[in-house]
């Protein structure tokens, strides 16, 4: 199946939706759910190893706060599932209201959880509850928010309007980061590889409480959304499958395994930009698990400027991938990521420069092969089972990718020393 061919589902008539609620709804609710996400993967590395995984060892704190985040890969194909379901069945809207609100709240009391000190073991397993319930959460909104981004978009910039929920991605990384690194400032720590005792004993809790105010925004732009003309035409014709997800299975089940495969390289690039990069670059010199050494305010600000890059290349891919097809824009960036795989470890070990470079280039490439999939997974599937179809492939990559990346990105890490050096050895020692 060509990607880049508009199915005959898909509208080809004006938008009933307003373009600019159009792209501040899909835009608003990404960065909202994707600002919850970061502020949970940034705290599972300033943290949570301190408050909820006191085990002594840094690296098994580490990697037990790690492996809390990627229990939230394995909720999402579930969340997709369940929303995609009243999505195909019952409308985009009130199941995208539904996923925002599921988020928020999970969010919300994260920032009102007790730590191990305070009621031991309970503290960490609420924390994995409500990791799971924001995982659930994410699985529904990308799919929702990409067909209302791209079942209201003009004929022939169907791609560029769907890089507007992707766009979510890197924005809600800025503000989730620029509130931590804020906080940061504000109280300042004067070991550079630990948080100060102030942001360790309350300061964390602010993004996480925060995340309130932006859900009641979101909601407001949300609310005032009609239903697309391809769902409301889906509905007249009497085409609305009772069970999405056994139509799915039955009848687009190749659609199902293309678009899971197809999200892998970017699932993988995208976490080990941001969690596990994060994490690398932090670790102090002479750590038991050595990193590059540097403060948190350095780093983070470091990052915050690549993901500006990612996304302004986000915007870029859509009318490339418009002009030129989804699939040869993403077979291209694809080739382009697996080259910058190797050079990783020249570019770590090259000082600040190198560094910077190594931001700079990843979260483009990362804004280049994310871009495009806000229009090409919908497009797999027809209008009945839409929700449905792409958001199961869009998460089911979550697992396959995601959630595994990090874990190995940190056993090469171990195994090599920790330091770049050592990755340089261990990467040596692969055929």
């Amino acid at each position: 199946m060509s990607t880049s061919t508009t199915p005959a589902t898909l509208p080809a008539t004006a938008p009933v939706n307003p373009k600019g609620r159009v792209i501040l709804a899909s835009l608003i609710g990404t960065t909202i759910e994707f600002y919850d996400f970061y502020v949970y993967a940034t705290a599972a590395v300033l943290v949570f190893p301190y408050l909820f995984f006191p085990t002594g060892d840094p690296t098994t704190a580490l990697l037990a706060s790690f492996a809390v985040f990627g229990a939230a890969m394995v909720a999402r194909p579930i969340g997709a599932l369940f929303f995609g379901h009243f999505g195909d069945r019952n409308g985009r809207k009130a199941t995208l209201v539904g996923a925002l609100l599921t988020m928020g709240i999970a969010t919300f009391l994260i920032g009102l959880l007790p730590t191990y000190a305070m009621v031991g073991w309970f503290a960490p397993l609420m924390l994995v509850i409500l990791r799971l319930a924001q995982g659930f959460a994410l699985g529904g909104e990308w799919s929702g928010a990409a067909l209302v981004a791209t079942e209201n978009a003009p004929v022939g910039k169907r791609a560029w309007y769907g890089t507007f929920p992707q766009v979510g991605a890197p924005l809600g990384f800025i503000i989730a980061n620029g509130l931590f690194l804020i906080i940061a400032f504000a109280l300042p720590s004067d070991d550079p590889t630990r948080p100060s005792d102030a942001f360790l004993e309350w300061a964390w809790r602010i993004p996480f409480l925060f995340s309130a105010v932006m859900v009641i925004v979101g909601l407001w732009v949300r609310l005032r959304l009609v239903e697309s003309e391809a769902f409301t035409k889906a509905v007249k014709a009497k085409k609305v499958e009772k069970l999405p997800l056994a139509a799915v299975f039955k009848t687009n089940w190749r659609e199902l395994i293309l678009g899971t495969f197809i999200m892998l390289a970017t699932y993988v690039l995208f976490y080990l930009m941001t969690t596990f990069t994060l994490g690398y670059g932090r670790a102090a010199t002479d750590a038991p698990l050595p990193g590059l050494g540097y403060n948190y305010n350095t780093f983070i600000l470091m990052m915050i400027l690549g993901v500006v890059f990612f996304g302004i290349f986000t915007l870029a891919s859509g009318p490339w991938a418009d002009r030129h097809g989804r699939r040869k824009t993403l077979i291209v960036v694809t080739i382009a990521i697996v080259l910058f795989g190797l050079l990783f470890v020249p570019l770590l070990g090259a000082g600040n420069v190198g560094v910077f470079v190594f931001l700079i280039v990843g979260f483009s490439l990362m804004g280049m092969t994310f871009g495009p999939m806000g229009a090409l997974l919908p497009e797999l599937f027809p209008t009945a089972v839409r929700y449905t179809g792409s958001a199961f492939a869009y998460n089911m990559s979550s697992i396959l990718g995601a959630a595994v990346a990090p874990f190995i990105a940190i056993w090469l890490w171990t195994l090599g020393g920790g330091s770049h050096s050592g990755w340089e050895s261990t990467s040596r020692a692969w055929p």
